[in-house]
């Protein structure tokens, strides 16, 4: 193992792995995740399958920033055939005869080797195909470099989602899932819903999966909360503005959102901003249209800050029809902005303490979502309670949790050694 650090953690050294760094909200944990790994005095290696993405700005200083080179997709395949014969049917559909090889998959001999000549003291991994690659790699190369892995979201659900089930490597995930997991020293779920669901409709072992909750809330969250904000529909004495944040997919289901505004705009001056970006944005704006809302939708794009919105906005709305545990309830809470949110398998529930904390409505169920937006409208919840309950997902939690889940992981496999 390598030289430890002056604090004496076991785990001194922690290789965290990510698909790549665009803008989303397991990016965003980890690099928060890290920021506090560096803060306790460990050392980090970034290592990323592609180094892309909105947030690759936003790297700490100090972070070994390490990029895995791809191999054909003909070779990545025999490697990870040659290594897992055994599964030889779970892998068939969504690995051996995908029409693509997926990123992560290409860079497992690149993983092989960063782990021989880096040798850190435990992988931290995050998103599904990421921790099916680095536990295969580990696999394959007899490294004794103990494996966490990360599931972000309401893995059976994300992959029957119609826009995901057309894809092989989606539609088949759930049972390679089962089958590659078992090889991770630990497994790590979000939220305790997300959990639930490895174990019941996965069959990811009950004693193998631990929650810990996204490191989300931070100083640096508060100070970017308060900075001005230069947009027209946020000025003193204006109507109020709904806000919603995310990528433009399926997921997210804003074309439910956007009917349910046309109701509340109909009863009262009101304005709507969705952040985000993706591929449903024409189709998004043609809703808009058709429903006659065009004249008070924004839709800016991606956002670096979106805490500056939410700090201003009347109301937050969260239209999934899935998470994992939505970073952006959570933010929006730390912020003093009132939420409401579908009841989505995830951890929308667990977050706003069923109801406690924010209207939860039903998915797809428009009439309800537009009355959940208009009496909280009329009755927003109290700032500093939102706030408060805010704190139960700082990130000094969960950077404390994670480093003692590391050190123990990492003082078990010393011990097999």
């Amino acid at each position: 193992m390598n030289d430890k650090s002056p604090t004496g953690a076991r785990a001194a050294r922690i290789a965290v792995l990510l698909p790549s760094l665009k803008g989303g909200g397991a990016e965003r944990s980890m690099l928060n995740l890290i920021k506090g790994f560096l803060a306790q005095g460990r050392a980090v290696d970034l290592v990323l399958c592609q180094a892309k993405g909105a947030y690759l700005t936003e790297v700490p200083a100090g972070v070994n920033l390490i990029e895995l080179e791809a191999v054909n997709g003909l070779r990545a395949r025999w490697i990870v055939m040659k290594g897992n014969i055994q599964h030889f049917f779970a892998l068939l559909r969504p690995v051996l005869l995908a029409k693509k090889v997926v990123p992560e998959i290409a860079r497992i001999p690149s993983l092989q080797l960063y782990l021989k000549t880096h040798n850190p003291d435990v992988v931290l991994s995050a998103i599904t195909y990421a921790n099916l690659a680095v536990i295969w790699a580990k696999q394959i190369s007899a490294s004794n470099v103990p494996v966490v892995v990360s599931e972000r979201i309401a893995l059976s659900t994300y992959c029957s989602d119609p826009a995901n089930s057309r894809k092989a490597k989606w539609r088949y995930l759930p049972e390679l899932v089962k089958r590659t997991y078992p090889g991770a020293d630990a497994v790590i779920a979000v939220s305790q819903a997300a959990a639930d669901e490895l174990v019941s409709s996965i069959g990811v072992s009950r004693e193998s999966v631990t929650t810990i909750h996204n490191p989300v809330v931070d100083e640096s969250l508060h100070a970017n909360a308060r900075q001005p904000l230069e947009h027209p529909w946020f000025t003193p004495g204006n109507v109020p503005v709904i806000l919603a944040a995310g990528r433009l997919t399926e997921q997210k289901d804003f074309a439910t959102l956007l009917r349910a505004f046309a109701l509340v705009r109909a009863q009262r001056p009101v304005r709507l901003v969705i952040l985000g970006e993706g591929r449903l944005r024409t189709e998004l704006q043609q809703l808009a249209n058709d429903l006659g809302v065009q004249a008070d939708l924004d839709m800016p794009g991606f956002v670096g800050n979106p805490f500056q919105f939410m700090a201003h906005s009347s109301l937050l709305v969260l239209p999934s029809l899935y998470e994992g545990l939505p970073g952006v309830l959570i933010q929006a809470l730390a912020c003093g902005c009132p939420v409401v949110s579908t009841d989505c398998p995830g951890g929308s529930r667990e977050i706003l303490a069923d109801g406690k904390y924010g209207a939860l409505v039903a998915i797809g169920d428009v009439d309800a979502m537009a009355d959940a937006i208009g009496e909280t409208l009329d009755n927003p919840q109290d700032k500093a309670v939102l706030q408060h309950r805010s704190q139960d997902f700082s990130v000094d939690r969960a950077v404390d949790t994670y480093l003692k889940m590391l050190d123990a992981v990492v003082t078990r496999a010393e011990g097999r050694e």
